[in-house]
């Protein structure tokens, strides 16, 4: 499914970037099912190719009580139908080596984290499915630097590589994006490059437990980097997220997001007129 959809990244017919898009966890196949709807029908009015997006379980969290997930094979399961439902391919994050060839039964994306990005059996692990790999960049990793991720990944044989930028910390609870990352990881890598725009406005690190954040930034990171020239965007979105269990702080409310996208995709139309 997934190779035929959007064959190495390359642009729509429109010259489009692409999206990443969907709630931060899987809490329900119904919330999959009702955001994968309505995020490719807006998708398809604007033609930008999109990949449905939900984490099928939640390893890094701040409090030992946060919500994690619904059960692995019940997230995957649910995952796989969205995709069958809707002709979408999905990603998913993995954070284990063990965890690489489980997921890729259901998903065609795997995702590493960024605080796992140097990880080098996991890289490993999820070259050797096969499967396309978006390695989230390390808010502590240089740009350059990231070559040697996705060279572990092509050392298996798999070409099928993308980085993500999603900032760098600035002190304990801010995030920092420096716009230089994004053409510095495409030459480094040789990949398509994305930005993750909800988790660059994370403010991480609360001593409360749960991660805050700037949601009001997230256009704001989006319009900066399309104008760049973004070969895709990363964005997490929700129906409501101030009831959501994981990253309720940053998400797009699913109703808004569509606005949003005009405006990029504007944006991007008149940043690459010849």
């Amino acid at each position: 499914m997934f190779p035929q959809q959007l064959p190495h990244f390359a642009p729509s017919a429109s010259g489009n970037f692409f999206l990443l898009a969907g709630p931060c966890a899987v809490e329900s196949e119904q919330l999959l099912m009702d955001t994968a709807g309505m995020l490719r029908d807006m998708c398809d009015a604007l033609d930008i190719p999109l990949v449905f997006k939900s984490s099928y379980r939640k390893a890094n969290r701040t409090h030992v009580g946060s919500f994690t997930g619904i059960g692995d094979e019940a997230a995957l399961e649910a995952l796989r139908r969205v995709g069958e439902a809707f002709s979408l391919p999905v990603v998913t994050d993995i954070h284990e080596s063990e965890e690489a060839e489980l997921a890729a039964r259901f998903v065609d994306m795997l995702q590493i984290p960024a605080f796992l990005c140097r990880q080098t059996e996991l890289l490993l692990a999820a070259g050797r499915t096969g499967k396309h790999v978006n390695i989230k960049k390390g808010q502590f990793v240089d740009a350059g630097a990231m070559r040697h991720a996705a060279d572990k990944v092509r050392s298996t044989g798999n070409p099928n590589v993308l980085v993500t930028e999603r900032g760098n910390l600035f002190g304990y609870h801010d995030l920092v994006v420096d716009f230089r990352n994004l053409p510095l990881m495409r030459e480094a890598c040789s990949a398509p490059v994305v930005m993750d725009c909800t988790h660059a406005v994370q403010r991480p690190n609360d001593p409360s437990g749960v991660t805050g954040g700037q949601r009001r930034f997230v256009e704001t990171i989006a319009r900066a980097a399309v104008a760049v020239g973004v070969d895709g965007l990363f964005i997490e979105t929700h129906p409501r997220p101030e009831k959501a269990l994981s990253d309720a702080a940053n998400m797009v409310p699913l109703g808004e997001l569509r606005a949003m996208l005009e405006k990029l995709s504007d944006i991007h139309r008149a940043a690459n007129k010849k």
